[in-house]
């Protein structure tokens, strides 16, 4: 049954980008955050393709939510990411292959964030096409944002440089390209965020969030 209240699309973008983070926010699908955020290129590549897996991935299921029987609803959902996963990795195969030779992997493993099954199933399949496909929007930017962020301080600190660019010309900090470093940007980036959202909006940190 869809929502009767009036949703502002321009309030479901922000949501997504700050109050719902992904990774920030909700602490799901933290794998990639670590995994290929040691340049701001691979970074933005890997968020630009969840950013248009969740959109149309939202829109789809929406647009077929009246179609879908609830007891099959979770195997119909991966489907439908299986389906749009699938054809972002063959326009990157195809056209992109520099890049997909580095990340390729992280973009055929879409299929199991956590993050884009959670909007389909909590916003997508109750709500309209339009407003479906601007959730997915923000929360894809979201994720896209998070991911250039991180990979901004591990590029910069870990090699001193941003997308390849030298940036400081002094010893980098090798760690920050480690699995430990990256562990280390996300937390002090997290309690951050968090701490923005307590100190001028009230909220209660990632615990407070997570129930959404």
């Amino acid at each position: 049954m869809d929502h009767e209240e009036k949703i502002s699309y321009l309030q479901l973008i922000k949501n997504g980008i700050f109050k719902e983070n992904t990774i920030f926010r909700l602490v799901i699908s933290l794998c990639p955050s670590i995994a290929v955020t040691n340049s701001v290129r691979n970074g933005f590549l890997l968020g630009v393709a969840v950013l248009f897996v969740q959109s149309m991935v939202n829109a789809t299921v929406a647009l077929l939510r009246k179609f879908i029987h609830p007891r099959i609803r979770i195997p119909i959902f991966m489907l439908i990411i299986s389906g749009w996963v699938t054809f972002v990795d063959m326009i990157m195969a195809a056209y992109a292959r520099a890049a997909y030779k580095e990340i390729g992997l992280y973009i055929q493993i879409i299929v199991a964030f956590a993050s884009i099954l959670a909007r389909a199933e909590m916003f997508a399949s109750k709500n309209r096409v339009v407003p479906a496909f601007f959730d997915g929007l923000g929360s894809g930017l979201g994720f896209l944002v998070a991911l250039v962020l991180i990979s901004f301080f591990r590029e910069l600190l870990g090699k001193g440089s941003v997308a390849g660019i030298p940036i400081v010309h002094a010893k980098p900090m090798l760690i920050m390209i480690l699995p430990t470093g990256g562990f280390l940007v996300v937390g002090l980036l997290m309690g951050f965020f968090n701490w923005i959202d307590m100190r001028f909006y009230g909220g209660k940190g990632a615990g407070g969030a997570g129930g959404h």
